[in-house]
């Protein structure tokens, strides 16, 4: 039975019928993971501690796992090598394996065992509420495809919060208006936020994080601040706290920022249910029963629990239904390079050192901080897709390509053209001002678009308009701000341009005035 790094669930489907006799769990450690994008440490460190906990869990029931270590003499550094290396080794009559959560991967596999001549089976993956035979049914014949109508088929087939009558609690699908508000002055603590339960790293994690120090050395990111569950029962413990002490606040809060607090009001469980330590079904669960409980507002129940069911099921569906091409995908036409500055977080917008230094220390951001910061100046600027998708699939301790590609070439760069989402998620630094404190003390003006004080994400938001006004004109909901650029004179519009040629001449950012400030969260 193979076993990959993203799916260290005990009940997966690859398990079923598991005969300790004769049956042999394999899993491995390679270094083309890490590196066929430049992963960070905190990536890195989460999955090789997660999947030696799970090789010690398996252990302990008295079942027989082949592991390959990272400095294991021998070890290949591929996936495909290690499957030919243990097949050559023990001649299997078959090999087993959950479908994989990555194109690439499931390529790989099923070539190595074609090339060994041994037969692969590869089951469903139960993790899911939908399957993507479920997914396939569903876009079959629709001309456009949107997250809403999937997600109301979800809830109705699976119960989820619906009334007595069948009907959505509280006579709607979607509380997402009750759920964009921001802090004021006082900021998270001044709404009474409790600080997350943060998991003191064990002696396997430990020796995994010395590990990616001393092999990883000159990758990004720090392990100095590692916390994260890597185990079931630390995964289920950081559901709960998220559960008591922060869902009820989560809606009205979900999409604020604030300086140097990471964590707010989220719940810090995606790595671990992307790796499969945690059932969505669980959190689904009891989060409903914190509603029906009357421990949280509908409002922030029905808005994470669309994350779960509606989001996440969506992009996977969008993945599978439409890879290999999806990766390829560039409708914007964007050709730009990734500055410097998202590996470094050395950058004197403040917005941008704080998503990009919390990333960096953590390996997390929340979708606010991934959308409308660091993905939004992408956008603007006009990174090429697949840079972004490297970045983001390098950085972030949850991510696995199925749910990261869609969310980063289709939500936040609108490379696949509207696959993803109705329009692009175009906005001036004018909505990082208001949805955080992030432009307090920084020398740009999110109302300025031009001089040397200007907002780069403004300057850029018009420009974006200006590059793109004959594709944008044509999406409904896109009129306002195409009406709002019909108003720019031609010397607005001139001197729009110059300034945006500048920033993209200073390798995507203007240059600083003075040194620049460090990341100190």
């Amino acid at each position: 039975m193979l076993v990959l790094g993203d799916q260290l669930d005990a009940s997966s489907s690859a398990l079923d019928g598991f005969d300790p006799q004769c049956d042999v769990i394999w899993m491995a450690e390679v270094a083309e993971e890490s590196e066929h994008v430049w992963t960070s440490k905190p990536r890195i460190a989460v999955f090789l501690a997660a999947m030696r906990h799970f090789r010690d869990a398996q252990r302990s029931l008295g079942r027989t796992v082949r592991y390959v270590e990272l400095e294991d003499a021998g070890n290949t550094h591929t996936l495909a090598g290690e499957v030919a290396r243990v097949v050559a080794e023990l001649r299997p009559a078959g090999l087993v394996m959950t479908e994989a959560g990555e194109w690439r991967v499931q390529e790989a596999v099923g070539a190595a065992a074609r090339a060994a001549g041994v037969a692969l089976t590869v089951r469903d993956d139960r993790h899911f509420f939908c399957t993507r035979a479920e997914f396939a049914a569903h876009a079959e014949g629709r001309k456009m495809l949107r997250m809403e109508f999937f997600y109301r088929e979800v809830r109705r087939k699976h119960g989820v919060l619906l009334d007595p009558a069948g009907e959505p609690e509280g006579g709607q699908w979607n509380f997402d208006h009750d759920n964009r508000g921001s802090f004021g002055k006082g900021g998270p603590a001044a709404a009474g936020l409790r600080p997350a339960r943060l998991m003191a790293p064990d002696a396997t994690t430990r020796e995994v994080l010395a590990l990616v120090e001393r092999r990883f050395a000159r990758h990004p990111g720090s392990l100095e601040a590692f916390a994260w569950p890597v185990t079931p029962e630390a995964a289920r413990a950081t559901l709960e706290d998220f559960i008591r002490h922060r869902l009820a606040d989560f809606g009205q809060f979900q999409d604020a920022m604030w300086t140097e607090e990471p964590w707010l009001y989220h719940a810090r469980i995606s790595a671990a249910m992307n790796l499969k330590l945690l059932s969505p079904r669980a959190v689904v669960a009891a989060a409903e029963s914190a509603y029906r409980e009357g421990r949280a507002p509908l409002a922030s129940v029905e808005g994470f629990i669309r994350q779960i069911l509606g989001w996440r099921e969506y992009v996977r569906g969008i993945y599978w239904h439409f890879m290999p091409r999806y990766a390829e995908l560039n409708a914007l036409g964007a050709q730009e390079k990734l500055p410097e500055f998202y590996w470094t977080g050395q950058c004197e917008m403040n917005c941008l050192r704080q998503a990009i230094g919390q990333t960096l220390a953590h390996g997390y951001a929340h979708h606010i901080q991934r959308l409308m910061v660091t993905g939004l100046y992408a956008l603007l600027l006009g990174v090429e897709p697949k840079q972004v998708h490297g970045w983001y699939l390098g950085v972030y301790v949850d991510a696995v390509e199925w749910v990261e590609l869609p969310n980063t070439l289709g939500m936040s760069q609108y490379a696949d053209g509207g696959i993803m989402a109705s329009k692009p998620y175009a906005a001036t630094g004018k909505y990082i001002e208001r949805m955080s404190n992030y432009c307090v003390g920084c020398r740009f003006d999110p109302a300025k678009s031009t001089g040397e004080d200007a907002c780069p994400f403004t300057t850029l938001y018009w420009d974006f308009l200006l590059r793109h006004e004959p594709l944008l004109a044509k999406n409904q909901r896109m009129a306002l701000q195409v009406k709002n650029l019909a108003r720019l004179a031609a010397p607005a519009r001139a001197a729009i341009r110059e300034r945006a040629a500048e920033i993209r001449s200073q390798g995507g950012a203007p240059a600083p005035a003075g040194g620049l400030l460090p990341f100190s969260g």
